[in-house]
């Protein structure tokens, strides 16, 4: 494998699968055997996922509820999802830690930065959950601060989407797909692609991140074995 430790980012928007709502059993049991198979080829992985499926922060002005207040249901959103994603996860057969930001000691363990990278060492699988544990921040930028902290070599984000192009390809037939850009150019270019918070933090720390569609089985695989040129690499 090209890569020894990563930190995975979902979104919960994800684990809907087609239903629209909710979390998709066919979905979440596609990504764990995913993450299953690499633990198994001696991947150390950390997973981050958010809670869109779910309750988004941003939708609490819609709802009257206030930003703050907002947020913390978000997290809250993404501890259920870790718990799905922890059973699903160990069903294949691996050892995992559901590790929270937020204090809930009889669901998860609290984050310690030196723990955490223990487990790694010994083969467990990470589902950072909670996100930071204060509002204001995304889970994109969860996964940056993670990355960094645990010395992850790689942040994937896995989307619906295989890369970055040079507009959104499900409105724009003319986009053409980057296999490789630089910090600077998508900053340049104004390309969405994770929070500012959170690209800055992986540019200042030298966290390169992928970007590509996790939906498609087989794909974590080729990317963590760097050998063909799925989605695309910011470094």
């Amino acid at each position: 494998m090209k890569y020894k430790r990563v930190l995975l980012k979902l979104s919960g928007e994800a684990l809907m699968g087609d239903n629209g709502h909710g979390i998709d059993p066919e979905r979440i049991k596609q990504y764990a055997i995913e993450v299953h198979e690499m633990a198994e080829a001696g991947v150390e992985i950390a997973l981050v996922i958010g809670g869109g499926n779910i309750f988004r922060g941003l939708q609490a002005g819609e709802l009257g509820i206030e930003r703050t207040s907002g947020d913390y249901m978000g997290m809250l959103a993404t501890v259920i999802n870790g718990i799905a994603l922890q059973n699903a996860i160990e069903q294949q057969g691996s050892y995992t830690r559901l590790i929270s930001a937020l204090d809930m000691e009889r669901i998860c363990e609290p984050y310690i930065r030196r723990r955490a990278v223990r487990h790694l060492e010994k083969g467990r699988i990470l589902i950072f959950v909670a996100g930071t544990g204060n509002p204001y921040f995304t889970t994109d930028s969860t996964a940056a601060l993670r990355a960094s902290e645990i010395d992850a070599e790689v942040v994937l984000k896995g989307t619906r989407v295989d890369g970055i192009y040079t507009a959104d390809p499900e409105k724009d037939p003319t986009a053409t797909k980057f296999d490789t850009i630089s910090f600077e150019d998508v900053i340049q270019k104004r390309l969405k692609i994770m929070d500012a918070t959170a690209f800055t933090m992986c540019q200042e720390n030298n966290v390169p991140i992928i970007i590509f569609d996790m939906n498609k089985p087989g794909n974590l695989k080729k990317v963590l074995e760097g050998k063909e040129n799925i989605g695309t690499l910011v470094s």
